[in-house]
């Protein structure tokens, strides 16, 4: 991570604030009279607070202004800095210098990024930058006219080192009214890290934010399974507590609702053999596909999985179960093989409405930023999670994030009313269907008569984790569960299997399927309230 140090500012009163803003309104801008101003009307968002400033930033500016700016990409072997205007500091240079290994005490070593600011456009002005690579995102902001340092201590791998070399650190310069938002993020930080550290951040996180409790389970942790006893169509919710994608699952249930961050579904052959069907299986290549794998093998990389999973096993009512087909889930299973994971659509389960769907500091202008952000970075990537999606809701074509929101703004559209367009599972992308690891079951439920009568009014590309395990379709007699998923010390209505913490999977089994299920809910925590047939 860059290192960064920042004296606390001495919050200002909410109405002194307003009130100045209000002056600077009227006031000229510096261009028309050929003097330096006091202070404009955008130099006081840093400090109003994130409800007050976004929705005047978006008064004084159209959407397109509200992106992130590119401004350089600062390469070590460069000839000369690179150099750019910003919003407040009209001459900004800045260069890169890689520091050895032995110097932070690292193999790998890291960098020293000198940045020049001169010529202000007001005396209280700002400017606020993003430093970026494919590895790592990192900010600053100034407000004095001199030289400022960003060291970065250490580069993630070697495969960092080399795109630096290649490509150089992208800088953004950023609406300075999202000032508010970026601190207020700082406490997702510690999620990532793969160590006892990062997983009590974890575990704090999700009971600060969404009231999460972490029961200690009683002993044993791994349940001594019977595969006898898994059917076809039983449900696999996973929920992984540290590491990579431990920190990942996290901000995905925080978003989301979910109390799971993964799924998988199992399926048994003619034979009586027991797999698992998985949208996320991580193949050779380190790719993200669908796959069907033996469910011994499944089982053993749980088992090893340095993310502390926990897994909870959900079978299907024996009513569901009857009407189950089987060949049809197979058929459906074996026809999604070898496609990659549903990034096309991945964030488009979770938004729904114009604004209950994100928890503060969250909203789409912020969303937008990062498809702006990564757009730069990994263009190909950009287009894989958002462009096509994004086009088919303007029935359009090979529009960039650009194009995208100016053909929004043309036809009266906000970007935020375009995320909620709800998605539609016969939508074919450039690499085919696209489902995520829990639409990819419920597609396979739809295939084999799950959701009957409601079968061709029920979008399962709309459903996050949690909108899953709701359906009112799982075993709700304690006394059909197998005996070696319980003990008397732990009883929960279903059968976890893996972890040393108790699932929890509130409002399990309780709603029934409906046309147009989960089209327009929203999930704000930390209740995340649902109402009546969203």
């Amino acid at each position: 991570m860059a290192s960064r140090t920042r004296r606390g500012a001495r919050p200002l009163p909410r109405l002194w604030l307003l009130l100045v803003l209000l002056l600077a309104t009227a006031l000229p801008r510096g261009g028309a009279v050929g003097l330096k101003l006091p202070f404009s009307p955008g130099d006081v968002l840093p400090i109003l607070p994130r409800q007050v400033a976004w929705p005047v930033m978006n008064t004084l500016h159209s959407a397109v202004d509200l992106l992130p700016s590119f401004v350089a990409a600062v390469a070590p072997a460069a000839p000369s800095p690179a150099v750019w205007n910003g919003s407040c500091f009209a001459a900004n240079e800045a260069a890169i210098e890689l520091t050895p290994g032995d110097r932070n005490g690292t193999e790998i070593g890291g960098a020293v990024l000198r940045l020049k600011t001169a010529s202000a456009q007001s005396w209280t002005c700002m400017d606020l930058y993003v430093f970026a690579t494919p590895y790592r995102i990192t900010w600053d902001y100034y407000f004095a006219a001199r030289e400022h340092t960003l060291e970065i201590t250490s580069w993630e791998e070697e495969a960092e080192l080399e795109y630096v070399k290649q490509h150089g650190v992208s800088v953004f310069l950023m609406p300075s009214g999202m000032l508010g938002t970026l601190l207020s993020l700082i406490d997702v930080l510690p999620l990532f890290s793969n160590t006892g550290w990062g997983q009590n951040s974890n575990l704090a996180f999700l009971e600060k934010h969404m009231g999460a409790t972490f029961e200690k389970r009683s002993q044993p942790w791994v349940a001594n399974i019977m595969k006898e006893d898994i059917q076809s169509g039983d449900f696999l919710a996973l929920s992984k507590i540290r590491g990579r994608w431990g920190g990942f699952e996290t901000l995905e249930k925080w978003v989301t609702g979910a109390f799971a961050g993964h799924t998988a579904v199992c399926l048994k052959d003619e034979k009586g053999d027991l797999w698992v069907a998985e949208s996320g299986f991580e193949n050779e290549k380190g790719e993200e596909i669908i796959a069907i794998v033996p469910w011994d093998e499944w089982w053993e990389m749980a088992l090893k999985d340095g993310s502390n999973p926990q897994i909870a096993l959900l079978p299907l009512h024996p009513d569901i179960r009857s009407r189950f087909n089987e060949s049809a889930a197979w058929d459906f299973a074996r026809s999604m093989v070898g496609k990659p994971y549903g990034y096309h659509n991945m964030i488009f389960s979770w938004i729904d409405t114009i604004g209950d769907n994100y928890p503060p500091p969250l909203d789409a202008n912020l969303v937008m930023a990062v498809m702006s952000m990564w757009t730069r970075l990994q263009p190909l990537y950009a287009a894989n999670m958002w462009n096509e999606a994004l086009n088919k809701r303007l029935g359009t074509e090979g529009l960039d994030l650009q194009g995208i929101i100016f053909e929004t703004e043309k036809r009266g559209m906000s970007f935020d009313q375009l995320l909620t367009i709800p998605e539609q599972d016969e939508w074919v992308y450039s690499d085919g269907k696209s489902t995520t690891c829990v639409s990819f079951i419920l597609a396979m439920y739809k295939e084999a008569g799950v959701f009957a009568p409601f079968t061709e009014s029920i979008q399962v590309t709309e459903f996050t984790i949690r909108d899953a395990y709701m359906l009112k379709i799982f075993e709700d007699d304690g006394a059909r569960l197998p005996s070696w998923c319980l003990t008397e010390a732990d009883k929960p209505p279903f059968c976890q299997i893996l972890g040393e913490y108790r699932m929890e999977l509130p409002e399990y089994n309780t709603i029934e399927p409906y046309a147009k299920m989960n089209e327009n809910c929203p999930s704000l925590p930390p209740t995340y309230k649902r109402p009546s047939r969203c």
